[in-house]
């Protein structure tokens, strides 16, 4: 890793109340938006650390401007790509502030959110908060609330079991796992906990997940603060079986660590399931395209349910699986590359 371009702003000693960390991967179009609204911040200190992971178009020099004229702006460029959870983690590791705060780099968040959430969360000593999202289309379509904020409202506080429940493939509802949080410093310095590095998908959820088995506290901000940004015509993500076989191994490893009370057990095996279901999909789709009749027949003895999958075409099957992976449900564009 390089040295950083500028110094905390602070120079109190005490650091910053809030670090924004924002791993960034060929974000020239749109990290300059990204970084302004974390500095429009009102009511707390704040620094930005901007992790350039390896980018080949003009991230880095937008950066550098920026950080030329506001030392809350710091940049980290790192010596090999290491994909957004490595990168998060580097900017997790120079951190000053008391908060912890991700923002994607095509991603924008309004003005009172970070106050919102940490008056939030330190009025009810909790070590993480989550708030609401505004879904935003970049092909004129009317930006969406992700949750109804009366919703919201009826649950103050994010469990493990609800946020494990909300993330089984294959079910229509609502995913918490897009919410974006921020957690208290010392709680992740104290639990050991940064994101996973050998995994490009579903390094979030994994991070949260273990959090709260950790026995964190996490609110819940019903009010939307951050803008989930979708790009029609960016680059699009292919779901691989790659992809979740290391969502697999990540929870089996989550699994191995902490004890989950049988609730949360419940909504796990059933996540598990639903995971393993992917699995088998995905590999009857390979095996259909190389017209692998012998591939296909094991497939499905060893598990008939993927056969109900094939009920709709098989495009149409993959595309919603995509979209509860990658995006939200409403979501008919992609949202970002794997750096």
């Amino acid at each position: 890793m390089e040295n950083l371009t500028s110094q905390p702003a602070d120079i109190s000693g005490l650091g910053p109340d809030i670090s924004f960390v924002i791993a960034a991967y060929n974000a020239g179009d749109t990290i300059e938006a990204a970084i302004q609204s974390a500095l429009d911040q009102q009511g707390v200190t704040l620094e930005v650390i901007v992790v350039d992971d390896r980018s080949s178009d003009e991230t880095i020099q937008l950066v550098e401007t920026i950080a030329a004229t506001d030392p809350r702006v710091r940049l980290l460029t790192l010596e090999q790509n290491l994909g957004p959870g490595g990168a998060r983690n580097a900017g997790i590791e120079t951190a000053a502030g008391r908060w912890i705060a991700v923002l994607d780099s095509d991603d924008v968040i309004r003005s009172e959110r970070a106050a919102c959430m940490m008056c939030r969360a330190e009025a009810a000593n909790a070590t993480i908060a989550v708030d609401n999202l505004d879904v935003a289309y970049m092909d004129g379509r009317q930006m969406e609330t992700m949750f109804p904020e009366e919703f919201l409202e009826e649950r103050p506080v994010l469990t493990l079991e609800d946020f494990i429940s909300s993330n089984i493939l294959f079910r229509s509802t609502f995913n918490f796992g897009y919410m974006k949080p921020m957690f208290r410093r010392d709680f992740l310095d104290n639990e050991g906990l940064r994101f996973r590095e050998d995994i490009r998908i579903g390094e979030d959820y994994i991070l949260l997940a273990s959090a709260l088995a950790a026995g964190g506290l996490c609110v819940i901000e019903p009010k939307p603060g951050y803008v989930y940004n979708i790009r029609e015509g960016s680059i699009s993500r292919v779901l691989e079986i790659h992809h979740v076989e290391g969502m697999m191994r990540a929870d089996q490893e989550f699994l191995s660590h902490y004890a989950l009370l049988p609730a949360a057990m419940d909504a796990q095996q059933a996540r598990s399931r639903s995971l393993r279901l992917a699995h088998n999909f995905l590999t009857l789709v390979e095996d259909i395209k190389r017209r692998s009749i012998i591939g296909a027949l094991k497939t499905t003895i060893r598990d008939p349910a993927v056969l109900g999958h094939l009920r709709m075409p098989i495009a149409v099957r993959l595309k919603r699986l995509r979209d509860a992976m990658f995006a939200p449900a409403a979501n008919t564009g992609v949202k970002r590359q794997i750096s």
